[in-house]
């Protein structure tokens, strides 16, 4: 009877643990803009702020801000993470290797870009329905409103907070959580 207790005892906890590992933005890999894939979990230890972008939104000049605050930030176990998407008024039409050149030589990129997706309907990106859907990622729901939506994931891979598109990446929330030591 104690090896029964002690094997289902085990087995919950093992359960447990999977569910919560389960709300890790560091389970995930996906492909780079160049086609490459990345782990995610090579980003543990770091607070990564997860964008959503497009070349022809009226707030693709947030690439100019979000490339400064990744240079500014960066070495102190800071990332910024873009995902092109063309889910919104199709401001996002061209190719991987189009939108590579036009971050670069608009706004020098430098912070990690990866492969066009879809960050919101029946072809949601599982990293997208992971960051919008409360019972995936164990924190809130919330719907991607429009280009350059910032997700906040802590050193953990947990999610932590959202700014919505219109919050420019230096506003008081994004910094203070960049320096926040939780």
């Amino acid at each position: 009877m104690k090896t029964l207790r002690t094997s289902l005892f085990l087995g919950f906890m093992l359960m447990a643990f999977s569910a919560y590992s389960q709300n890790s933005l560091h389970n995930f890999t996906v492909k780079t803009i160049t086609g490459d894939d990345f782990n995610l979990s090579e980003l543990k230890g770091k607070k990564v702020l997860v964008v959503n972008t497009a070349s022809k939104c009226g707030l693709t000049p947030q690439y100019e801000d979000l490339e400064k605050l990744y240079k500014e930030y960066k070495d102190k176990n800071f990332v910024i993470i873009g995902f092109p998407a063309n889910n919104f008024l199709s401001q996002e039409p061209g190719t991987n290797e189009e939108i590579a050149t036009f971050c670069q030589v608009n706004y020098g990129v430098t912070f990690p870009m990866m492969a066009k997706i879809s960050v919101k309907g029946d072809d949601i990106h599982p990293v997208y329905s992971w960051l919008t859907q409360k019972d995936k990622n164990g924190v809130m729901d919330s719907k991607v409103k429009w280009n350059f939506q910032k997700y906040m994931i802590n050193e953990n891979g947990e999610l932590v907070d959202v700014a919505f598109p219109k919050e420019e990446p230096y506003s008081d929330k994004i910094v203070n959580w960049i320096n926040s030591s939780n």
